[in-house]
């Protein structure tokens, strides 16, 4: 917890001070404030972390203060410091956002552990709220910007193959533009979209380990195979496996990914057993695939099981429209990560 900074909106000098002494010695960032209303203008210029707040000030009352604070961000925790006789206020104060309230006279370090407390709940919402969105991300349609004609007929093209869960896709375009994003959106709005989602950077694994990780193996198929290891395409069964770079991929183990497509089957490494399975396999690459037969590197036979239903994801060069709306949701982003409130972009950017 400590380096987070904490706002101390208090009138009462010594008290203040001495709130102030102990937090810096405790490793905290304090800013403090008498009024109210100059609380509010730091809350709005700086990133605050948690806030003491006073119910008794020389400006306003604290729940008016407290509910400027949840104006401007609503996720600050703010610990209410109260009089004996402001319990019914300070309950009120509660209801209304803060995190809790602690009666003067107060121990020091009692405030310490009520502060570490507001810290570690607020760090733990803040965790929840990352995962959450990390999966509305996956799922969410707007999260693929599609101001520009292009984009639209990419979506729309997205709806329609959403419908074919058994279809294979292949998703091409230059590097950064997007075909993951695709691929997510395929996956969560097709009748898969309750399977598993398993994604694979042929790209990233070496040649020797990339058909163990997809196609699994028995035990004693070679020397450190101890016991039998699931592949990814095991794992996948009812839903959907990305194959990332799919131009990348060892000619020699296109075969087997062939087989797969065609006839829904296939062994581990060591088996002497087929496997069925049940998977919708969408590929994504950076190469023109076609050349890549025309030199040999890739498999004819492969590349048309593939491109039943081809995806071109367009740079931003030729969508140009989609870039404002890609520049607020990077803020936004950016602003959720680093705890900032960057409202918008230069002229110049």
């Amino acid at each position: 917890m400590m380096g987070n900074t904490i706002l101390i909106v208090e009138d009462e000098e010594t008290l203040r001070l001495s709130l102030t002494h102990v937090l810096v010695a405790k490793g905290f960032h304090v800013m403090s404030a008498e009024r109210g209303g100059a609380a509010l203008s730091i809350i709005k210029k700086y990133v605050i972390d948690l806030v003491l707040l006073d119910l008794q000030l020389p400006d306003a009352n604290g729940i008016e203060i407290l509910s400027g604070i949840k104006k401007i961000d609503t996720n600050i925790p703010v610990i209410i410091m109260t009089a004996h006789g402001d319990i019914k206020t300070s309950v009120e104060a509660m209801k209304k956002g803060a995190y809790d309230y602690i009666l003067k006279p107060f121990e020091l370090d009692e405030m310490i552990i009520n502060i570490n407390k507001a810290l570690d709940h607020h760090r733990l919402k803040e965790q929840v709220e990352h995962i959450r969105l990390q999966q509305k991300d996956d799922m969410n349609l707007g999260r693929v910007i599609a101001e520009s004609k292009k984009m639209r007929e990419v979506v729309s093209l997205v709806e329609k193959i959403s419908q074919t869960p058994k279809t294979s896709i292949l998703i091409h375009g230059e590097s950064g533009v997007g075909k993951e994003m695709i691929a997510n959106l395929i996956h969560y709005k097709s009748s898969r979209a309750s399977g598993p989602f398993i994604k694979v950077n042929c790209a990233a694994i070496p040649d020797t380990m990339l058909e163990a990780e997809l196609f699994g193996y028995e035990k004693g198929a070679f020397t450190d195979a101890r016991n039998s290891k699931k592949g990814l395409f095991e794992l996948a069964n009812e839903g959907t496996i990305l194959l990332d770079e799919i131009g990348e991929m060892n000619i020699n183990l296109q075969p087997k990914l062939l087989r797969i497509i065609e006839a829904q089957a296939y062994r581990r490494i060591g088996g002497t057993s087929d496997l069925n399975c049940d998977v919708r396999i969408i590929a994504t690459t950076n190469r023109e695939l076609s050349l890549e037969v025309k030199k040999g590197n890739f498999r004819e036979d492969l590349f048309y099981r593939l491109n039943v239903m081809p995806i071109y994801v367009p740079p931003l060069r030729e969508r140009r429209e989609d870039i404002p709306f890609l520049a607020s949701m990077f803020i936004s982003q950016f602003n959720r990560e680093f705890k900032k409130r960057l409202n918008s972009l230069s002229k110049d950017a």
